[in-house]
């Protein structure tokens, strides 16, 4: 997949801009695609792995009050943990998963369901999918997907 971070991160490095990610279903995934473009490091900031629902509240900065109304997968609460890369990391974009890999569904959300959100210094942008297949499945549609919304959102063309 780092054929879709490299086009992505050399944009960045265009606009002399950095991105930071936060990410629940894929686990580190996104990070780690990120990082095996070779020179990464200019651009990227690094990432928050908040698998667990506290830990979008203690460690991104989602409202409590949020996550308790809607649960973790959410568009709000997707765009509140692409706030909170941005914001813990100290760059100028943060991109975010959350969803349902599977195998089971997860509070009423079925497998495959999931949320994406990136933001930027002049907004956001939330997209929701639905992938089909396995957790590998799900996870590497959801970075490749993510991939694709801040390549377009870079471009204007999401």
């Amino acid at each position: 997949m780092t054929e879709l971070a490299g086009p992505v991160l050399r944009l960045l490095g265009e606009r002399r801009e950095t991105l930071a990610v936060a990410e629940s279903l894929t686990g580190g995934l996104l990070a780690a695609t990120i990082v095996d473009v070779p020179g990464a490091s200019a651009v990227f900031r690094g990432g928050l792995v908040v698998y667990a629902t506290d830990l979008k509240r203690t460690l991104a900065g989602v409202p409590g009050e949020l996550l308790a109304e809607r649960g973790p997968v959410d568009p709000d609460v997707v765009l509140a943990l692409a706030d909170g890369a941005r914001r813990a990391c100290g760059a100028d974009w943060g991109l975010a998963t959350t969803g349902v890999a599977g195998p089971e569904p997860q509070a009423g959300m079925p497998v495959g369901t999931v949320y994406l959100a990136c933001r930027g210094p002049a907004g956001g942008e939330v997209r929701g999918m639905t992938f089909e297949g396995d957790r590998a499945d799900v996870r590497a549609g959801a970075v490749a997907a993510a991939l694709d919304l801040l390549a377009g959102t870079l471009r204007g063309t999401s």
